[in-house]
């Protein structure tokens, strides 16, 4: 079949659909769902996030400076949905969630205490592109949940349920299929098979 030909558009699946906590844990705080998240540099870790400046959380994340990135998983596939169609202007997204508030070590913005890893950060730049501004962040501090450490202090994220967006659905993560560098990696030897007879025999 031939290629069909769209006309231009966001079509870079699947994505992850991150709860983003903004505001001051002790006094006004609310939670957006961003699917146009990502990872922009590794020293320094940097971020950025995508957000509509209609949106109610915008100008909390504008005027503080400050937001958390909080990775969702199957447990909050819910919540990601809901704070992404609900409006904090109208209700309380905590509350209607059922999420725990947990105080952050270098932003005022609250962890999600239920989410598997949040990452602290701190904006340094604001790209004002067109139906959406990028908040460019630097990333102060994480959070991984202990219960997905082992005995060596590994983490093992891939086995807290992370979920992602692809195309207007939901899906939790698939069999792994390769780590990284795998395409690289010498294959080990097959162990020599003993061909000698059985002395039994």
């Amino acid at each position: 079949m031939p290629k069909i030909n769209f006309k231009p558009g966001n079509m870079l699946y699947p994505l992850p659909a991150v709860l983003v906590s903004c505001g001051d844990i002790e006094k006004e705080s609310n939670l957006l769902t961003v699917a146009w998240a990502g990872t922009v540099c590794t020293n320094p870790p940097m971020v950025s996030i995508s957000v509509r400046p209609e949106r109610y959380s915008y100008q909390m994340i504008k005027d503080s400076g400050e937001f958390v990135i909080n990775l969702t998983t199957e447990k909050l596939v819910y919540a990601a949905d809901f704070c992404g169609v609900r409006s904090g202007r109208e209700i309380d997204k905590w509350k209607e969630c059922r999420l725990t508030k947990l105080a952050a070590d270098t932003v005022r913005c609250p962890l999600v205490a239920e989410s598997p890893v949040n990452i602290e950060c701190r904006v340094t730049k604001v790209e004002e592109l067109g139906s959406h501004h990028l908040f460019l962040a630097r990333v102060t501090a994480v959070h991984a949940d202990g219960q997905f450490m082992d005995e060596q202090n590994r983490f093992h994220l891939n086995k807290s349920g992370l979920v992602a967006y692809s195309h207007g659905s939901y899906f939790s993560l698939g069999k792994e299929l390769g780590s990284f560098g795998y395409s690289i990696r010498k294959k080990k030897k097959n162990a020599k098979k003993d061909t000698r007879k059985n002395p039994r025999r």
